[in-house]
């Protein structure tokens, strides 16, 4: 069976019309449902990295310091 252009609306086959837009939304779902799981793992990433790089990012001196406030509230 042929698709069929009928004027301005979108080419038919078989008795299904599927706009340019209607394919960019599918597409954008589809993508969206494969990339999910990424997601989770990404804010994984996040929250655990962006502390982790900022105590990186401390000198010795600051990271002792860090260390010795954090004993003194927990009590040690």
């Amino acid at each position: 069976m042929e698709a069929v252009a009928r004027g301005d609306g979108p080419a038919v086959r078989g008795g299904t019309a599927m706009t340019a837009r209607t394919k960019i939304i599918l597409a954008g779902v589809a993508v969206g449902l494969l990339l999910m799981p990424w997601i989770g793992w990404f804010s994984l990433l996040v929250v655990l990295g962006i502390p982790a790089v900022a105590y990186l990012m401390l000198d010795p001196g600051q990271r002792r310091r860090l260390r010795r406030v954090s004993r003194k509230e927990l009590g040690r």
